[in-house]
């Protein structure tokens, strides 16, 4: 399951890319999360067997991998979290889509580095 979860987040970025090309920033906002999303429930369930189902769950646990690979790891979840609010209200830009697209593949391949470790 580890494995699917960090294939599939690397599925989701990219298919933002694919749809930023395209100009679906509703579509790309909401893989960028799930790419994120996706990447924490990996690390929980590689480090502590833990299956997190609630987005409660996500926000709690993503401050056990800040403390594993950098605080930075705080700030680029609430910037996946609002690329989730972002498919339902469409208002951020196509720069902003890039911007947290950019650091959230850097999350997950930090935390597939740190898993494989």
């Amino acid at each position: 399951a580890i494995e699917k979860y960090l294939k599939g987040a690397q599925q989701l970025i990219e298919q933002a890319e694919e749809e930023i090309k395209k100009e679906n920033l509703r579509q790309a906002s909401e893989k960028v999360w799930g790419a994120c999303a996706l990447a924490v429930k990996a690390h929980a369930l590689a480090r502590k067997g833990a299956r997190l189902e609630s987005y409660r769950d996500l926000w709690v646990y993503k401050n056990e991998i800040a403390k594993e690979i950098g605080d930075w790891v705080r700030i680029v979840f609430k910037l996946a979290d609002s690329m989730h609010k972002n498919f339902y209200e469409n208002l951020a830009t196509r720069e902003d889509v890039e911007d947290v697209l950019k650091e959230v593949k850097k999350l997950v391949k930090s935390i597939t580095r740190s898993i494989k470790e």
